[in-house]
């Protein structure tokens, strides 16, 4: 069940730490956030560090599907609803920006970068496609509303978005990384003001930047109420079609589609970790039903954090926590907010200011539905008296048939049959 990315890509090698050590800035987490972050760190001259507790790329990022584009779903109409037009704005911009500078840095990477249009379609509400693309032209960007798509799905409409792009991600971050000062089986064991303990070493630090994509502190932020993880899955096609760009239901629940190469990208099966879902199957259905003479070549899985208002969390771990920063919560949309999340940080990490970072504060409020089910979901699964439980928060695990997995329907962590962990916020193993 790995994904097409890791198929004849040379990683490059980084020591253990086992000693100790200095830095102005510490990353926590060699995903492609911590590896842009630690990228756009050197490039400003900050002394920095970057601790994977395993091997850099080897958790999240690797099973993305690799879409970088500033359309989000149906966002901007909502954003507009709920924060106004100056801040969707400003969401809007730093999503460009990110765009961009995928744009610039492949000019000089071998990582199959392509222009691609991006289409979000709706199944049955063709009013939410046209607000979206008011909302849109509102905010400066032109946009296209069509009734059909190269796609073999009836659409009630779609909003398509001109020149975005897409490119192969293990290409792109390996490349970026390897003159990065990266530690790689370095695990980080405790935390706290200006320190961390590893495994066999220490690192005394001004700042830490989280890029754990959970964040791994539960005693400031709220992340486990503020947050909860979705699955969702990839089967790898040959011999089907070449869709022509990248397309994405509106609804969390539906299909999506790019091409790589001469295979078919085809996603869907979504559900919130620990519950039930379509999985592999509803993406085995419906490609035998549509891509008859298809092959499935690979099929893997991802794990998204949702938030409470469909915006990421970059910049202070909390309040209280000068030193501390996080990038967290990308809502499925994890390219564009892993770029946007290095050029914040990059800047609070140097006490400047930072145009964008009023808008995924993480000390915005709290105040929306989802956080009434998320603290539901928490309650009912703490009380739930069955074993195994979860070493996070104590909420009971559900067994993953399709994975053959222990997952936690709180907070998204999972383990292994025989107890290893898998995805975090847990951060050790659990006994089955």
């Amino acid at each position: 069940m790995d994904s097409i990315w890791i198929n004849g890509v040379q990683k490059p090698n980084f020591r253990t730490l086992n000693k100790k050590i200095k830095t102005d800035v510490l990353i926590v987490g060699g995903g492609i956030t911590g590896i842009l972050c630690a990228y756009m760190l050197k490039r400003a001259g900050v002394d920095y560090i970057l601790a994977e507790a395993k091997e850099i790329c080897c958790g999240i990022t690797k099973n993305t599907t690799a879409k970088i584009t500033l359309q989000h779903g149906l966002i901007y109409d909502k954003m507009i609803k709920r924060f106004g037009v100056e801040s969707s704005r400003l969401f809007l911009e730093a999503q460009k920006k990110a765009v961009d500078e995928y744009s610039r840095l492949s000019k000089n990477i071998e990582c199959d970068y392509e222009l691609k249009d991006s289409y979000v379609y709706s199944l049955a509400d063709r009013e939410k496609i046209e607000k979206e693309i008011y909302a849109l032209e509102k905010l400066g960007v032109n946009a296209d509303f069509l009734e059909t798509l190269s796609i073999p799905i009836d659409v009630a409409g779609a909003v398509r978005v001109r020149a975005q792009a897409q490119f192969h991600p293990l290409k792109f971050i390996f490349e970026i990384a390897k003159d990065l000062n990266i530690y790689e089986n370095t695990k980080v064991l405790e935390l706290m003001p200006n320190k961390a303990i590893t495994e066999n070493g220490e690192i005394e630090c001004k700042k830490i930047i989280i890029a754990t994509h959970f964040p791994v502190l539960n005693k400031h932020g709220g992340y486990f109420l503020k947050m909860y993880q979705h699955r969702s899955y990839v089967l790898a096609l040959e011999n089907a079609q070449n869709v022509g760009g990248m397309y994405v239901d509106e609804n969390e629940k539906g299909l999506s589609f790019r091409n790589y190469n001469d295979i078919l990208l085809l996603g869907g099966g979504s559900h919130r970790t620990g519950k039930k879902g379509g999985n592999w199957r509803e993406l085995e259905t419906f490609a035998s039903k549509n891509y008859p003479k298809a092959a499935i070549v690979n099929k893997w899985a991802t794990q998204d954090c949702m938030t409470l208002d469909d915006i990421p969390y970059i910049g202070k771990y909390s309040r209280g926590t000068q030193d501390l920063f996080v990038a967290t919560g990308f809502n499925k949309w994890g390219m564009s907010s892993a770029m946007v999340s290095a050029m914040v940080l990059t800047d609070l990490v140097q006490d400047k200011n930072n145009a964008y970072a009023s808008v995924f504060s993480p000390s915005r409020s709290i105040l929306h539905p989802q956080l009434v089910i998320n603290s539901i979901e928490s309650l009912i699964n703490i009380l739930t008296p069955t074993t195994p439980r979860c070493p996070h928060l104590g909420c009971a695990l559900k067994y993953n048939k399709e994975e053959h997995s222990w997952d936690c329907p709180c907070h998204g962590s999972r383990f292994t049959e025989k107890g290893e962990l898998i995805d975090n916020p847990a951060t050790d193993d659990k006994k089955i």
